[in-house]
C-alpha cells in the first residue's frame, strides 16, 4: 500500500518537534510493507539544518516554498492509496490542503494527520469559516498524536466522520541509553523551542526552581532563548540535534517535560520528550496533566510536578540512585507498552479495515 505523506519534515527536527513521531512510526509501517513518501518543503532553514540523511525505508521529495512546487508535489498524491495531510506543514497549509484532496484519486483514503490537536481545534473554534473545518466532509479520517476523548469529541463534533489517537512512543533504535556526555552535566535538564504556550510555562516550571535552587546545576536546550533572562546557575546551549538527544537525556541527573499551556490542559498528550527520555533510561520530572497514568506510574516510573515550587522540592530530595531506579522503570514499561511498532500495529489495522468500511457507506 503506498501513503503519500505531505508533512512538516521528516529529516530536520530544527523548529519542528514533530520530527521523531514521524521518523519513528513511519518507519515502523515501512517495516509492516508500506511504501511510503514523505514531502517537505524547504522552509525556516530546516535543510540547512538536517539531523538525518534521507533514510532507506523512505522516499523524501523536498520541494521549493512556492506555490508552483506545492501544486506540482499534490499532483503526486494521485499515485498513492493513502494520502496524509499533517498539520503545522509551515508552508501555505490551506491551500496544500486543498490541492491534496483535488488530486487524490478515487477511492483513495484521506486523512488529517494532526500533531497539534488542541491548538488546531481552538482555531477552528475561533473561525467557523476555516478551510479545514469545511475539508473535513471530504476527509475519511482524523488521526491526532494525542488528546484522547475531548479531542475525538470535539473533532466529530465539528464534521469529522472519525477521529483516532496515535500517540507518541519510543523507537528504541534511536533512543536508548548511551554514555554520559559532560557537555550535558546538569542537576535538572530541559530541552524545549522557545513557543508562545509554553514561554510562561518554562518559567514556572524551569526558571523559577532554577532561581531557587542557586547551588544546582540546570541546562537549557532549544531554539529562542538566547534572549530570555535566567538565573546563572542555568546554562543556554541552544538547538541540540536529534544525534545528541540520548546524552542529553541520560547525563544529567534528571530531565524535565513541560507541556505546551494548551496540552497540558487538555491532557492525553504526552510528548515525544516523554518516551525519548524514557527510552534512554533517563528520570523524567514532568509536569502534571490528565491521563499521564495510561503511559507512566507516577512516582515508580515517572515524577510529577504541579508546579515550580514542586519541581524544587523533588530535585532537592532525589539521589541518583532512586533517579536511575525510575529511569530503568520507566524505559522498562515503555519497551513493554509503548513502542513505534505498537503504534505502527494499530495504524495498519485502521489502515486496513477502513477502505472497507468506506466502500461499505457509498454502496446505495
Amino acid at each position: 500500500m503506498k501513503i503519500a505523506f505531505y508533512g512538516s519534515s521528516l529529516l530536520s527536527s530544527y523548529w519542528n518537534g514533530a520530527a521523531t513521531y514521524y521518523r519513528g512510526l513511519l518507519r515502523a509501517l515501512a517495516a509492516r510493507g508500506y511504501d511510503i513518501t514523505f514531502y517537505e518543503p524547504d522552509v525556516y532553514d530546516r535543510q540547512k539544518n538536517r539531523d538525518i540523511d534521507p533514510p532507506d525505508w523512505c522516499k523524501v521529495v523536498v520541494y521549493d516554498g512556492t506555490l508552483d512546487a506545492l501544486k506540482a508535489v499534490t499532483a503526486q498524491a494521485r499515485e498513492a492509496d493513502v494520502v496524509v495531510k499533517a498539520s503545522g506543514v509551515g508552508f501555505e497549509d490551506d491551500a496544500l490542503l486543498a490541492h491534496i484532496l483535488a488530486a487524490a484519486r478515487p477511492g483513495a483514503l484521506k486523512i488529517f494527520w494532526d500533531v497539534d490537536a488542541p491548538a488546531t481545534l481552538a482555531e477552528l473554534k475561533a473561525n467557523p469559516d476555516h478551510p479545514l473545518r469545511k475539508a473535513l466532509s471530504r476527509l475519511d479520517l482524523v488521526l491526532t498524536y494525542g488528546g484522547g476523548d475531548p479531542v475525538v469529541e470535539a473533532y466529530r463534533g465539528i464534521g469529522a466522520r472519525d477521529c483516532i489517537p496515535i500517540y507518541n512512543a519510543l523507537d528504541p533504535e534511536t533512543h536508548h541509553p548511551v554514555t554520559r556526555d559532560e557537555r550535558f552535566a546538569a542537576d535538572l535538564a530541559f530541552l524545549g523551542n522557545r513557543l508562545p504556550d509554553r514561554e510562561a510555562r518554562v518559567e514556572a516550571f524551569f526558571l523559577e526552581p532554577a532561581a531557587s535552587l542557586p547551588g544546582q546545576r540546570f541546562l537549557l536546550g532549544g531554539a529562542g532563548w538566547q534572549d530570555k533572562p535566567m538565573s546563572p546557575n542555568v546554562a543556554y546551549i541552544g538547538h541540540v540535534s536529534t544525534r545528541d538527544h540520548n546524552a542529553f537525556n541520560v547525563t544529567p541527573k534528571a530531565v524535565l517535560n513541560i507541556s505546551r499551556e494548551s496540552m497540558a490542559q487538555n491532557g492525553f498528550s504526552p510528548a515525544t520528550r516523554v518516551f525519548e527520555a524514557a527510552g534512554a533510561a533517563a528520570c523524567l520530572i514532568t509536569d502534571a496533566w490528565v491521563g499521564l497514568d495510561l503511559f507512566l506510574k507516577e512516582g515508580d516510573e515517572v515524577l510529577v510536578a504541579r508546579d515550580g515550587k514542586d519541581v524544587a522540592a523533588l530535585l532537592g530530595e532525589l539521589d541518583g540512585a532512586r533517579a536511575r531506579r525510575i529511569g530503568e522503570n520507566a524505559r522498562a514499561r515503555v519497551l513493554r507498552e509503548h513502542t513505534y511498532a505498537h503504534r505502527a500495529a494499530q495504524v495498519d489495522r485502521i489502515l486496513q479495515h477502513k477502505p472497507a468500511n468506506l466502500a461499505r457507506e457509498v454502496v446505495p
